[in-house]
């Protein structure tokens, strides 16, 4: 493998660490990371232009798919742009196991949520508190309000998977 695709493959799993902590943080994705990992999608798959025309036209719809789901209220707009910035950078087997292992995480992110419910409300979290006990507040205060998941959490992982899978 040539360390183009190995320095990609890096500097793209990094972001999507980044995309994960800022979705849980501020539930917002930002428009540059998406366009970055598509770069780098593309530039990962240089030596064969084919490749790079098939994973547009799969990332093209899967768009209009996704696009469909958004109008309906069902995904955010932000995670509509992290997966098909993803797409961009992987053939089709690539994009099927991309989406795939989302659904599953993102399913365990849903259960993990739905535990919550049944958890007994935080108090707030004193300055020197521990990362999870602060996260843990944070996120039942906003279960509480029913606020979105964090589905570029579960985004990132299949991201994660997807690229790991293709192998270094």
């Amino acid at each position: 493998m040539s360390w183009i695709v190995v320095t990609t493959s890096i500097l793209e799993i990094a972001l999507l660490l980044y995309v994960a902590t800022i979705d849980i943080a501020t539930r917002l994705i930002r428009n540059e990371i998406c366009l970055t990992l598509a770069l780098l999608g593309i530039i990962g798959q240089l030596a064969s232009p084919v490749q790079v025309a098939q994973s547009l036209i799969a990332a093209a719809l899967l768009l209009l798919l996704l696009f469909v789901i958004y109008q309906r209220g069902m995904i955010g707009g932000g995670d509509v742009k992290l997966l098909v910035a993803l797409a961009i950078g992987f053939p089709m087997s690539g994009v099927t196991e991309l989406l795939t292992t989302t659904a599953l995480a993102g399913g365990v992110l849903a259960v993990v949520h739905l535990m919550m419910r049944r958890l007994p409300n935080p108090r707030l979290a004193p300055a020197g508190s521990s990362l999870v006990r602060r996260l843990y507040a944070v996120e039942r205060w906003r279960h509480l309000r029913h606020a979105p998941l964090p589905y570029g959490v579960a985004i990132a992982f299949g991201g994660i998977w997807t690229i790991l899978s293709r192998g270094f």
